[in-house]
């Protein structure tokens, strides 16, 4: 027998009442929905987190004191009913609803809570678009009762089960690591909380439980996950929150292959019982200086055939001063080939080359290959053999079009990965009915800081370099290479990990080359260095983004749709108000005083 749920206050949810209910009595509660007035006859859509039930009031079954009291209902009052579940006449069957071939006939009604006038609707004619999501953020809890909303959160929790579920079957422990630590470089800032207990002192919220699981390991624990929070002082976008969760997993004794094969089970487990999609396994891989050259980005949507072309080889030394300047300074002239994209127009073309300049390029050029030869900026200097040239070696058929930027690799890429995104998306080239997935592999161990030129750790300072010593460290920090990893899904990356440093020697170089002396890396790391002198096995892992994996099964383009509360763009709570200003008592006993805001 199915599960109702029964309670004081219902037999079962709205959303479970079928035929086979048809001549029970029952009781069921909810909010009301949505009421119609007939004449004689009034009928309201009840709602619960289940779904929703039609219940009907009429003169020959229900009581005079509910048919008084149904109309007075409001929107979103909570109420008791009791009645008779009855087979819907077949003109009024609604197969779009679970409960769609039969109504409750009620005999009597109970009010148990009144709604007050709804700041924002919850039941939204389809015709009506939503209220602004500031609105929606400040009564959160309104816009969580609204059924596409209760629709993620079951999905997310059907997928972290199936996450719980898989790390599971495959002997992983989970633990809990403290929310209160010492403050680390990860990246972000730290969220500090001041200690009251020991004047002038803070801890630091975990940006992740880095350090702790690698700890684990060294405990013995040789598999372990948790589901975890994180946080970060940084800025906000779309899909980035100050508290955000991942699923966090780390084993011992373990190289590349390992991990890949646990993550792979358990991504196909998660889409498995939560969404009832087979994924294909293994995995494409990628390096990451791969994924550059073809892409130009290490998080490439594969649901687009098109690939990056260097193009330097036909359009350098043709006279064309913007490329031949840009090869002459040590750069290339790099493209796409957009089939079928002669169509678009020059004001769709003039919005490419201002996408192109906001992500650093100068700007992009275009060729049109069309019945009468070549059209755009350098056609003119394309004569007859460069124009068969590039026919024959790039594959470009007439009615396509090439975009092109030119420069180094470090201003291109960007560009290019952002125009070939929005030309696939523009002439309908990406394949939404499939999902790709991959490994991008062979990270760089560090990458130079835009500002100063130091190099700083491109996934964390916690990774193993595939090869190099403490020497080459030292030497030449940016060009030794990582064993780190991220999954990718459709553009967007879900995952990322590494084979972890588990040499103290080599450990020590590596946050050397960041910047941190000797006497900083044992006062701030030396726990973790001491416990590795005592013993430490090779280990690594990896750790999902859990509010962008949900968001992209359920089709939001927010992380905010999948989080309960979450914070806006300036990271503020609006439901409750947060943050909000402390007493000056309370900061007294903190031994904290306000010099100044800024």
């Amino acid at each position: 027998m199915k599960p109702t749920f029964a309670t004081a206050y219902r037999d079962a949810g709205c959303g479970m009442l079928d035929g086979e209910w048809v001549g029970r009595s029952v009781t069921v509660s909810g909010w009301v929905h949505r009421r119609r007035d007939l004449g004689g006859l009034v009928f309201i859509d009840l709602r619960d987190r289940y779904g929703r039930l039609q219940l009907s009031f009429g003169p020959d079954w229900t009581e005079d004191e509910a048919l008084e009291l149904v109309t007075d209902l409001n929107p979103e009052d909570v109420v008791r009913i009791e009645g008779d579940v009855a087979r819907r006449p077949a003109e009024a069957l609604n197969p779009d609803m679970a409960t769609g071939e039969v109504e409750v006939r009620v005999r009597r009604l109970e009010r148990l809570t009144e709604a007050d006038p709804l700041p924002i609707l919850v039941a939204y004619p389809p015709e009506e678009p939503l209220a602004s999501e500031e609105l929606r953020l400040r009564h959160r809890v309104l816009d969580l009762r609204r059924p596409e909303m209760i629709r993620n959160f079951e999905i997310r929790h059907q997928a972290t089960m199936a996450a719980r579920r898989a790390l599971g079957d495959e002997g992983f422990v989970e633990v809990e690591t403290p929310l209160l630590t010492r403050s680390t470089p990860e990246g972000a800032r730290d969220y500090l909380v001041p200690s009251r207990v020991h004047a002038g002192m803070f801890y630091a919220l975990p940006q992740s439980p880095q350090l702790y699981k690698q700890l684990l390991m060294t405990a013995g624990f040789d598999r372990y996950f948790q589901i975890a929070r994180c946080l970060r002082d940084e800025d906000l976008r779309a899909d980035r929150q100050p508290e955000f969760t991942q699923i966090d997993v780390e084993m011992a004794f373990v190289e590349e292959e390992d991990v890949y094969g646990v993550a792979e089970r358990m991504f196909a487990r998660m889409w498995t019982d939560a969404l009832g999609e087979r994924l294909d396994t293994p995995f494409v891989r990628l390096t990451h200086a791969e994924a550059l050259e073809r892409y130009g980005t290490d998080k490439p949507d594969l649901r687009i055939a098109w690939e990056l072309r260097d193009f330097t080889p036909a359009l350098a030394g043709i006279g064309f001063g913007i490329f031949d300047g840009a090869v002459k300074a040590g750069g290339r002239v790099r493209g796409v080939v957009a089939s079928s994209g002669a169509t678009l127009s020059r004001a769709k073309l003039d919005a490419y080359n201002d996408l192109a300049q906001r992500q650093g390029a100068k700007g992009a050029l275009w060729l049109k290959r069309t019945e009468n030869g070549w059209s755009g900026p350098p056609a003119r200097v394309v004569g007859e053999e460069v124009g068969q040239r590039l026919a024959n070696e790039y594959g470009i058929d007439v009615g396509d079009l090439v975009l092109l930027v030119a420069g180094t690799d470090q201003e291109s890429a960007p560009a290019l990965d952002a125009l070939r995104r929005a030309a696939a998306t523009d002439l309908g080239a990406v394949d939404s009915e499939s999902g790709h997935w991959l490994w991008v592999v062979d990270f760089p161990l560090f990458e130079s800081d835009p500002e100063t030129g130091q190099p700083v750790p491109a996934h964390h300072p916690f990774t193993m370099p595939r090869t190099a010593g403490p020497e080459e460290l030292r030497e030449d920090p940016l060009a030794v290479t990582a064993r780190a990893y991220d999954v990718v899904y459709n553009g967007w990356e879900l995952a990322s990990g590494s084979i972890r440093c588990h040499v103290p020697e080599l450990q020590q170089a590596i946050l050397g080359a960041i910047g941190f002396s000797s006497a900083e890396i044992e006062q701030r790391f030396g726990f973790l260095l001491e416990a590795f002198r005592h013993g430490v096995p090779p280990h690594g892992g990896y750790a999902v983004g859990m509010d962008r994996v949900v968001a992209l099964m359920v089709g939001a383009t927010s992380i905010r749709d999948v989080i309960a509360f979450p914070k806006t763009t300036a990271a503020r709570g609006l439901l409750e108000g947060s943050p909000s200003p402390i007493s000056a008592e309370e900061l007294k006993e903190l031994g904290i005083r306000i010099e100044g805001k800024g």
